[in-house]
């Protein structure tokens, strides 16, 4: 009796064994496939105002001069980011399908280099499908050495199909430490 209760007690651990191992990898198989779930969401929605980084196309050869838009230019600092970072305009005036270049100044503070990374959001969040960045300084890490400064280029233009409700596009940049750690460096 005592050797089939530990037979059986041995199944189950087996059993329990087994169940945490298919949830550990059914957990991984969920993190994994998350970025592009992500994505295909923000798509279908436009919400997290995620811009489309495609070159121009057709839809930018076709200026739409019977309208205005207003973009407006934000830039914000991640805590602990010991940079100034701010847009060169901070407001424009555009035609749907007109490129555009505007510039954003960023200077390390600090008495070593470091790495920034800036990413862009789009509000209001449906706009974002028709905001096209053609050339963005938020595509690479921006490295600078101790009191460095540095000028970032931005080339964009609005897509002609913007829904003629929306009148006015917040471009908001947040700055963060892309520093590589060390762990990083040495693998």
């Amino acid at each position: 009796m005592a050797d089939q209760e530990s037979l059986s007690a041995t199944k189950k651990k087996q059993r329990s064994l087994w169940s945490l191992v298919g949830m550990a990898i059914a957990m991984f198989g969920f993190a994994f496939a998350l970025v592009p779930l992500y994505d295909v969401f923000c798509d279908i929605t436009g919400i997290n105002g995620k811009t489309s980084s495609t070159p121009t196309t057709a839809a930018a050869n076709r200026i739409d001069t019977s309208r205005t838009v207003t973009v407006e230019f934000v830039a914000y600092i991640n805590q602990g980011m010991k940079w100034t970072f701010t847009p060169q305009v901070t407001r424009m005036e555009v035609h749907p399908g007109e490129t555009h270049k505007i510039a954003y100044a960023a200077q390390n503070l600090t008495a070593a280099a470091s790495v920034g990374q800036a990413v862009p959001s789009v509000s209001p969040g449906l706009a974002a499908q028709y905001f096209n960045k053609i050339q963005c300084f938020c595509f690479n890490h921006q490295p600078l050495e101790a009191g460095g400064s540095a000028e970032l280029p931005l080339v964009f233009y609005i897509d002609p199909n913007l829904p003629d409700d929306i009148n006015t596009l917040t471009l908001a940049y947040t700055l963060y430490d892309a520093q590589p750690t060390d762990t990083a460096q040495t693998q």
